[in-house]
């Protein structure tokens, strides 16, 4: 299992939305960028940082890699290290600029598709105000020269619209409810072993084995990227079921391009 979550490339997500990013006194937009090139293509994206503060500030922008473990956390790692990074893909002009107060400025985002390759693949934009350091001041856990002052993480995505590989399955409901918990818990797996970042969604039905009403219980949605596997969390409360004998089932939905898939087990309300 621990092999398969380090495949997890994380938290780009993205989709090219206009969210604008702040942390501290300086902003970014969008949040998220989405690249659609072909094999063999070049595109380029703009990324505005605008500096709200009242003094000067210097900003350097650096690319990372990351994943996402089984939990749906984002969880970086070094630029280069995981099967699906967009790290290697992407420049970017200039890699560091400085802003005067409430002076806003343009970067250039760009990525190079080799030729031949049609994966989907994902990175992160670090974009960190900085200041130079004196010799007094000077950290070994900072970068040489320069303090950290703030950072806002930037999700960057690129497949191809010839991609056309989507592929989820759901497997092993089972009950792990405790002594402890007032309602019934039950978990599933949710693999994606496609290959593009999937919007999904989770319907918890019971169907009565005594006269075939079907119950709609819970639905939860979340994002799922190539080669994830995510562990989710299904929540019976004590008043949604009449007593009887159920088969209960987590269906999952992943698009109009996919059929349903589903896993279930019975259970008995008392």
């Amino acid at each position: 299992m621990t092999n398969k979550i380090l495949k997890y490339s994380l938290l780009v997500l993205i989709i090219f939305l206009k969210i604008p990013l702040i942390a501290q006194d300086f902003e970014i937009a969008p949040g998220i960028m989405k690249f659609y090139a072909e094999p063999g293509e070049s595109k380029s994206l703009e990324l505005t940082i605008i500096n709200h503060g009242n003094t000067e500030q210097d900003f350097s922008i650096l690319v990372k890699d990351f994943m996402v473990n089984k939990e749906g956390a984002m969880v970086m790692m070094p630029e280069g290290t995981t099967e699906h990074t967009l790290a290697k893909w992407i420049s970017i002009n200039p890699p560091f600029l400085t802003l005067k107060p409430n002076e806003q400025k343009q970067i250039i985002v760009s990525i190079q598709a080799p030729v031949d390759d049609y994966t989907t693949r994902w990175a992160a934009l670090l974009i960190r105000s900085v200041k130079e350091q004196t010799a007094a001041l000077a950290d070994k856990r900072v970068e040489t020269g320069l303090m950290v002052s703030g950072q806002i993480v930037v999700q960057v995505y690129q497949s191809p619209r010839s991609n056309h590989n989507y592929k989820m399955k759901i497997t092993g409901l089972t009950e792990v409810t405790t002594q402890k918990d007032t309602v019934r818990r039950f978990k599933a797996l949710v693999d994606n072993i496609g290959d593009k970042i999937t919007n999904c969604k989770v319907t918890l039905m019971a169907n009565s084995f005594t006269d075939g009403k079907e119950f709609v219980l819970q639905k939860i949605n979340f994002k799922m990227f190539p080669d994830q596997q995510r562990e989710i969390e299904l929540i019976l409360h004590g008043n949604m079921l009449p007593p009887g004998k159920y088969a209960l089932a987590a269906i999952l939905d992943y698009g109009k391009q996919s059929n349903l898939e589903g896993t279930q087990m019975i259970i008995t309300v008392d």
